[in-house]
């Protein structure tokens, strides 16, 4: 397992003057799956952006598998984003497709792979996920909880070796986001990738990850395994893990005085 799968060394990325990651450093390794979590705007989904390529950071580096992303020209980039799988909020899928076509989408857009292969691939993915029965839906007859797995089918179709979730246990009912989770967690071992988890769902995120890093203020507060952070006396961890109102992120956003603002000072 190499320790230099994916690494994010000294990255600032902002809009204008405001600084969105501060200085931010992490590794992903393969066969492990990785949590990052933390406040609304703490910066989570635009690490996951900048790791695609999405966003160009005001300096640092995002290094996978040995290519710097942000210094390829654009074919050699969308050539490395094949290697990346992404599980978006709430699946996006193409709602005038069937299951079995968004799922094979990604093969007929980056391969010149047979029908009869594309069909056979299709298949296996749907069976990891539970759904091959359920190839010729449409996606309006999916619950939640089948979209998204259907949402993570087409995120492996590529068999890449890194994989991206955003917010993937949103909306879903217990029952579809312990089986979100469980699928995660075994497709991550069974298939060898970095899997990189952005959740709010502490639960689950802390049952399944094998690293947690805290994002608050742009920068990480905290790091270490789920163990770790459950024991941690750390103000920033205490207040996102017992959800207090009182502590380090404060409940308003930076601003002059009050007063100021509404022209009561001379």
């Amino acid at each position: 397992m190499s320790q230099d799968f994916l690494v994010l060394d000294q990255v600032r990325f902002g809009y204008r003057e405001r600084l969105i990651l501060d200085g931010v450093s992490m590794r992903f390794p393969r066969g492990k799956v990785v949590a990052l979590i933390g406040g609304s705007g703490s910066g989570k989904t635009t690490i996951l952006r900048t790791i695609g390529g999405q966003l160009r950071p005001r300096s640092g580096t995002v290094v996978f598998e040995g290519s710097d992303v942000h210094a390829l020209a654009r074919p050699e980039l969308y050539r490395l984003r094949r290697r990346m799988g992404m599980l978006y909020q709430f699946g996006a899928l193409f709602t005038d497709l069937s299951v079995f076509e968004n799922v094979a989408f990604p093969l007929r857009e980056h391969t010149a792979l047979p029908d009869a292969l594309v069909r056979d691939l299709v298949l296996l993915k749907l069976n990891a996920v539970g759904l091959r029965g359920a190839a010729q839906f449409r996606i309006s007859q999916l619950s939640g909880g089948m979209a998204r797995r259907v949402a993570l089918a087409r995120a492996i179709a590529l068999d890449p070796p890194l994989i991206m979730y955003d917010e993937p246990f949103a909306g879903l009912d217990p029952i579809s986001l312990a089986t979100v989770a469980h699928l995660i967690r075994n497709l991550n071992d069974a298939l060898d990738v970095a899997s990189i988890l952005v959740s709010h769902d502490i639960k689950e995120v802390f049952g399944i990850a094998d690293h947690v890093y805290l994002l608050a203020r742009g920068r990480i507060v905290a790091e270490g395994s789920p163990d770790e952070m459950r024991v941690s006396t750390d103000p920033n961890v205490r207040q996102f893990l017992d959800g207090d109102i009182d502590g380090p992120v404060a409940f308003h956003y930076q601003a002059r005085a009050l007063a100021e603002d509404l022209g009561l000072t001379r």
